[in-house]
Parts: structure tokens; C-alpha cells; sequence
């Protein structure tokens, strides 16, 4: 429950149940602050996290020029020459994976690496015919609509600043709605409810807030494995627990490579891509590989390697449980000689049905199968919490859900940041007075402190504040009277 306010909007406060009105006081401090304060990110969040829901249906009516056909191919190229179609338009290019049409009216997907590097890059996506081999036409995904609404979510086109400034607002978001729980269940609000005029915006915000705070705290902990700390973390976690996706060091992928190519390395030669958050795509044109760059021609990287349409019909079998309808098929080409094609089945609704499999780029066998079975169980709830923070998960009813809570928590911001407005003092803030009595006092910072190791970076705030509040506010007189 996001609030900044101070005060009931006409007369005095109502004080709470005797002998809790000190902790009521000191808690209703804490929830003051921290709305002021995280209530601006708060806002972003909730405005692009309701733009970026609808990204499916936008993506494809903003690109249907490109992804969708006038009719139907009746027999298609084979998709080593719809790769190299798509190579002509960025000679040099390295291919960083395909998208096989998933109906006869769909183009292919062609992705070839852009300006930037690294496992988080995203590239050029080539869209070709596959009937006629003619290029539709060119997609920076950096730049796209969705694109920028996304970074503006997960950092504020801030980088790693803005990543840090997101989770300590998702953060404190969590304490705000433990606070506000606690002065609805406490305070005259709940207890006075048919009081005689009492105020429209209080009543508004505290009725959302009880009603949305569910969705609204599961939005914020499903996005929170996306930070930066507090992701890090849990991945730690996962890792100790053994809760992960599968890794795949602890897995053969190394194609086995005809005798007269020489003695190579069996070590694996890349992660395998669990989930599109994180997918260190294989390139084929990595001078740093020990066997120097190499441009693909037709989707053949190597002498005596299959080409990319008989490594997908070696996985396709395996592939059953993902439904074409729904579910994106991707092919990554080998990264070197000793690689493998890696075929990725990105289910769009239920990520049970996703499977990662590795086959050998020159006999075509299949060497190692991932799915669901594999992950472990903390693994398998975040990959359900994203399906449904994304509102991919049962369709427009998950959308609906979703969306409603973003526009709560405007309300929430909204009508929290008004109380306060229209009832703060001339000259001051206005926060709710300070409790001296230290028992109190250190009992409220205690479970504040509590949660603060759960959240390092709200931790760290608290501490930040805490020492402004001792060593600045208290000391300068006129900070004393503003605060």
C-alpha cells in the first residue's frame, strides 16, 4: 500500500488503540517517507509495466508488413538459403540465431548480430520469404517501441544506476505495502469505517491497497530475480540449493568431430540458454575462439557440417511438446568447429513446455535433451512468476489481472501523494511527528532492520536515512522545522 500521507483530510488524527499510538506513529513515519520518495519510480514502473503487457499483440500488428505473408507458401526453400538471403544484406555479419516460420503465411527470422556484444546484445532481425528468398525487410531490435519501454522498466535508460535505483524503489514498494497493512489493520481507518465524513481519497486508497496488495507484491518479487543485487543473490541461492535451470558444463554438448580434423578440446563451448532474460547466443564469427573468424556461408559454418533445416529436423521429434502455435522454435548455429547447433523451444504461454537441444552440426544426431524435468524448483517458480509478471501466462484473463494491478498502485501513488498535498503544513514536509520514546523507537527499527537484510539495497537506505535523520536533520534548525 504506497502512501505519503500525513494526516486524515479534515480535523485532528484519530488516535490509535492506547498503548499502540507511539508504534502507530513511528510506523506511519517510516510509510510517510518512503512513498515520498520511491513514489516518482514507482509511477514509471507501473506506466511501462502496463505498455509492455500488450507487447505481443503490438509487436505484431506494428511488424505484420514483415512477419506475416500475403498467402500461404505451398513449398519453402530450404532454410540455409533463406539464411544466406539474409547474409547478403550485412556481408560479415555473424548469424546469432533463426526463427523458422511457425505457419505457411510466416516469414523467417533471421538474426544477425548488431553493434553491440556480449549474452544481453540484441541484433538485426532480417525477415525473408521463405517461398522466394526475397528480404521483407530490417529490424534494429535495439531500438524497437517495446525495446526502450522495457529498459526504461528495468533501468530508466540509466544502466546500472538506474537498475540499483529500480530495485531499491521494488524494494521499499514491499515495505510500504507491510507498513500500510499495518496502519489500516491498527489505525481509525478500519475501525471508523462509517464515520461521518471521512475522507473520499483515504477511503479510495486504502480499499485499493487491501484489494490489489496481493497482485501488487507478487508483481514486485516475480520482477525482483531481473535486479541486479538482489537477483544476484538469488541466483546464489539457487545455486547452493541446487535449484537452478541445468547447467550445461555438467552436460557432453562437443560434436563429435570426424578423426582427421584434428585432437579438440571436449570442454563445452558455450552456456546453454535457458530463458530469453538470459541467452549467451553462440557467434559464429568470434576472432577470439582460438580458430579465427569465419563468415557462414548458405548456414554452414564449417566443411562437412549439416546445414541448419537437417540440425532442425534431428531436433524437431524432441521438440513434440511445444505446440507450433505456441511456441518460438530458435536454431543458434555452432560457435567454432568443435560447436553444436543449439535449438531452443521458447514456449510463449506455459514454460514447462521448453526444451534446449544440442545437435551435432556434422552427423545431425541429437547428443543431449533439456526441459522442465531438469530445473529445480526455486528454477521452475521463477520461470512461472515471469510468464505471469509478463501476463503471458493464461492469455487476456493474465493481462487483465496485471494490468489492473499497475493502475492500482497509480492509485495508490496518486491518491496518496494528493492526501498529502492538500493537508501539509505551510513551509514543512509534513511527515508524521517523531515518537521519543526509544522502546518504541527501537522496536519499529528493529523489524525495519529485518527487512532491510532481506532487501540489501532498502537496508542500506534505511541506513543512509538514518544517519541524515541523527547527524544533519536533527542538528540544523531549520531542516528540524522543514522536516
Amino acid at each position: 500500500m504506497t502512501s505519503v500521507d500525513v494526516r486524515p483530510e479534515s480535523g485532528p488524527v484519530t488516535p490509535a488503540p492506547r498503548g499502540a499510538s507511539r508504534r502507530y506513529r513511528a510506523v506511519w513515519r517510516w510509510h510517510f517517507y518512503a512513498g515520498l520518495f520511491v513514489a516518482p519510480v514507482l509511477v514509471v514502473l507501473a506506466v511501462t509495466g502496463s505498455v509492455y503487457l500488450f507487447k505481443e499483440p503490438f509487436e505484431e500488428w506494428r511488424y505484420r508488413d514483415v512477419r506475416t505473408l500475403a498467402a500461404p507458401v505451398a513449398a519453402a526453400r530450404p532454410l540455409s538459403e533463406q539464411v544466406a538471403a539474409a547474409q547478403k544484406t550485412r556481408p560479415g555479419a555473424a548469424v546469432m540465431s533463426v526463427i523458422p516460420p511457425a505457419a505457411p503465411e510466416r516469414s523467417t527470422r533471421v538474426i544477425l548480430a548488431g553493434a553491440d556484444s556480449g549474452p544481453f546484445a540484441q541484433g538485426i532481425s532480417v525477415y525473408v520469404h521463405p517461398g522466394t528468398l526475397r528480404v521483407l525487410g530490417e529490424i534494429d531490435d535495439s531500438a524497437t517501441f517495446m525495446r526502450v519501454v522495457r529498459t526504461v522498466h528495468g533501468e530508466l535508460l540509466a544502466g546500472t544506476a538506474g537498475d540499483r535505483i529500480v530495485e531499491t524503489a521494488a524494494c521499499w514498494a514491499l515495505i510500504l505495502a507491510s507498513t500500510g497493512t499495518y496502519l489500516w489493520w491498527r489505525g481509525p481507518a478500519r475501525r471508523r469505517a462509517t464515520r461521518p465524513g471521512r475522507s473520499r481519497l483515504r477511503r479510495v486508497h486504502a480499499l485499493t491497497g487491501i484489494g490489489a496488495g496481493t497482485v501488487i507484491v507478487f508483481l514486485i518479487v516475480s520482477g525482483l530475480p531481473w535486479s541486479g543485487v538482489w537477483g544476484d543473490a538469488f541466483q546464489r541461492l539457487q545455486n547452493a540449493t541446487g535449484s537452478t535451470t541445468p547447467s550445461a558444463d555438467a552436460y557432453p554438448h562437443t560434436s563429435a568431430v570426424p578423426p582427421l580434423s584434428g585432437d579438440l578440446s571436449a570442454n563445452p563451448d558455450a552456456k546453454v540458454p535457458w530463458s530469453a532474460e538470459r541467452l549467451p547466443v553462440p557467434s559464429s564469427g568470434d576472432p577470439g575462439d582460438g580458430h579465427g573468424a569465419h563468415t557462414p556461408s548458405a548456414g554452414v559454418l564449417h566443411p562437412g557440417a549439416i546445414p541448419v533445416e537437417q540440425a532442425l529436423a534431428s531436433a524437431r521429434p524432441v521438440l513434440r511438446d511445444c505446440m507450433p502455435a505456441d511456441c518460438d522454435v530458435k536454431v543458434l548455429l555452432p560457435k567454432d568447429r568443435e560447436g553444436v547447433y543449439t535449438v531452443v523451444a521458447d514456449p510463449r504461454t506455459d514454460p514447462a513446455a521448453s526444451r534446449t537441444v544440442h545437435v551435432d552440426q556434422y552427423s545431425g544426431k541429437v547428443l543431449v535433451s533439456f526441459g522442465w524435468q531438469q530445473y529445480g524448483v526455486l528454477a521452475k517458480a521463477v520461470e512461472q512468476g515471469i510468464a505471469l509478471h509478463e501476463g503471458r501466462r493464461y492469455g487476456p484473463a493474465n493481462i487483465a489481472v496485471m494490468l489492473a494491478a499497475c493502475l492500482a498502485l497509480l492509485t495508490l501513488v496518486v491518491t496518496g501523494t494528493w492526501m498529502w498535498w492538500k493537508r501539509r503544513p505551510q513551509g514543512r514536509v509534513g511527515a508524521p511527528t517523531r515518537t521519543t520514546d526509544r522502546r518504541t523507537t527501537w522496536g519499529v527499527i528493529a523489524i525495519m532492520a529485518v527487512l532491510g537484510v532481506l532487501f540489501p539495497l532498502a537496508g542500506l537506505t534505511m541506513i543512509a536515512v538514518l544517519l541524515l535523520d541523527w547527524l544533519v536533520i536533527r542538528r540544523v534548525p531549520a531542516l528540524r522545522r522543514v522536516f
